[in-house]
């Protein structure tokens, strides 16, 4: 474990939607962002610096408990640094979606957990101790991140992703975090983009998250003749191999980039949105995604309204889900520091 980053007062207004249980004490909070590749979790202060972190797999292919296990390892490591005993409440960011007000999970990404009682189960574990637990969806949590530190900040109506190997977001409207009753409000990537697509896990039919996760960038690009170099058919390695002109590669991509302009673009014509902030391991593609990506908003984004509508990169990198998750935990047990603490 070791110091990370700071960060500044969190400037959201409220968590409706999201599921607390109450108590504790002391001045910083413990996150934890659930997705289907990893298991991060860190003790975040007030101004949103990380002091310590903690990471294991999630092996979402395996049963819900093993799962749970590897959450309840990384509270394990969380609890064994000094600092622990100031924490005062826990904030969860969850693959969705989730249902905060019964604090249960269904990840499309975990396939054992289905209306999985993560909030009980983290409250009854002696590591928690019985502390605070907030819960919100991983996009909600990138957006709370990049509101309060990253590139949506100043913006009064954002939208913000995350792109990994589920698709996720988040929406900020009229200045405040908009989670929704559920925690689920702003969930583009179970928006339908193509009607005859891929069934999803979820159910539907041509999901955003079918055609831009990283794992569908590989997908298509395998099924459509590229081969790796060498063992690795992740995305990355097809956005390298889209960075040496393999058009098969670039394909991919701008594949990936039409979905997602066109979830995006629905998504700035029914709310208003003016930005839009793109983060998660594909995002780390850099202009290999954002140039097709610009383009072909410009295509689906047509009415006078939203042609101003500008796609960026997130700020706040890997730490987006952990800063995320633990500002929502902050705003909503009311530990925003008063002005004089800054």
């Amino acid at each position: 474990m070791q110091t990370e980053r700071t960060g500044t007062e969190p400037d959201l207004h409220g968590t409706a939607g999201a599921a607390v249980i109450t108590g504790g004490t002391g001045d910083l909070v413990a996150a934890l962002d659930i997705g289907g590749t990893k298991i991060a979790g860190a003790l975040v202060d007030l101004r949103g610096g990380i002091i310590a972190s903690a990471r294991r797999p999630t092996r979402a292919g395996e049963s819900g408990e093993t799962v749970m296990a590897a959450v309840t390892e990384v509270l394990d490591e969380l609890a064994a640094h000094p600092a622990w005993e100031r924490v005062r409440g826990v904030g969860i960011g969850s693959a969705g979606p989730v249902d905060a007000v019964h604090g249960t999970v269904s990840p499309v990404n975990i396939p054992g957990w289905r209306e999985f009682p993560l909030v009980e189960r983290v409250v009854g574990h002696p590591t928690a101790g019985g502390l605070p637990v907030v819960l919100i969806g991983d996009g909600v949590a990138i957006t709370a991140a990049e509101h309060w530190q990253g590139a949506a900040r100043g913006h009064d109506n954002a939208l913000c992703m995350v792109v990994s190997t589920g698709v996720g977001g988040g929406l900020v409207l009229g200045g405040a975090l908009h989670p929704g009753p559920t925690g689920n409000a702003g969930h583009i990537g179970h928006i339908s983009v193509d009607l005859d697509g891929d069934l999803c896990p979820c159910g539907a039919r041509g999901c955003v998250e079918m055609l831009a996760s990283g794992t569908s960038i590989a997908r298509r690009a395998l099924r459509d003749g590229w081969r790796p170099t060498g063992d690795d058919t992740s995305a990355a390695a097809v956005a390298a191999a889209a960075r040496t002109g393999d058009p098969v590669a670039l394909a991919a991509y701008d594949r990936a980039a039409q979905a997602l302009a066109a979830g995006i673009a629905a998504t700035a014509t029914l709310v208003e949105i003016d930005v839009a902030v793109i983060g998660g391991g594909v995002a780390q593609a850099g202009e290999v995604l954002f140039a097709p990506l610009r383009a072909r908003l410009a295509e689906y984004a047509t009415l006078p309204f939203v042609r101003g509508l500008e796609v960026r990169p997130a700020q706040l990198g890997t730490d987006a889900g952990l800063v995320g998750a633990a500002a929502a935990a902050i705003e909503s047990l009311g530990l925003r520091p008063r002005a004089g603490q800054l």
